[in-house]
């Protein structure tokens, strides 16, 4: 593994083939004054996701979570993908419609006291009909049933524009910020090489 220092008050150069993105995590402490989760929209409805949907997990974590070039859920074999969601302390559900799964919403216990909104997010088609309210209605609602004192969250540079806006609107409040470097998942073949064009894909150079 090569060690690059980080500049602090500079430019740090990332090599190509590797991603490097600007963090920002939130967090709450109890649902916002006057909460109450809205009913599920006409024709939408949340339904678990467990260990024996392997395969429409992927799928739906794809279409939500590739345009902003998600990747973590799929680097899990079988084996790991199928006992994080069959954890009793992992809750994952698909936000489904008429037209299929437009939604996921993923919660994290395994950490005492709190609770990781883990992944959350639409379907590109479904952004900006009101569904996302919904669905955040839910994620606080279930997250805070189990007497958690916390609940957080971190979206990116590379996310939806609105995303930050969107969680703060929630009842989040940003309390930190973190430097994320990957390897480029459009090159490792987890996602295709056309995901995510906002962000450039820098191939890395053969220098033989």
């Amino acid at each position: 593994m090569t060690t690059i220092p980080l500049s602090l008050d500079g430019i740090t150069d990332i090599p190509p083939g590797k991603l490097a993105n600007v963090a920002i995590l939130l967090q709450m402490f109890a649902p916002p004054e006057g909460f109450s989760p809205m009913r599920a929209p006409f024709g939408y409805a949340l339904e678990r996701l467990k260990g024996d949907s392997l395969e429409r997990y992927r799928k739906l974590y794809r279409v939500v979570g590739g345009p902003w070039l998600w990747y973590l859920r799929l680097q899990l074999s079988d084996e790991d993908l199928t006992a994080t969601l069959d954890s009793r302390d992992v809750e994952a559900f698909a936000l489904s419609g008429a037209g299929g799964d437009i939604g996921i919403l993923e919660l994290d216990f395994r950490e005492p006291g709190e609770v990781e909104l883990a992944f959350f997010g639409l379907a590109p088609d479904a952004i900006g009909g009101g569904l996302g309210r919904y669905l955040m209605g839910e994620a606080i609602s279930r997250g805070f049933v189990r007497g958690s004192k916390r609940m957080w969250v971190h979206t990116c540079n590379f996310d939806h524009p609105k995303a930050l806006d969107f969680y703060i609107k929630s009842g989040f409040t940003p309390y930190s910020r973190c430097i994320e470097v990957a390897d480029d998942p459009r090159l490792t073949g987890l996602l295709p090489r056309g995901a995510a064009p906002h962000v450039p894909l820098i191939e890395p150079q053969d220098n033989a």
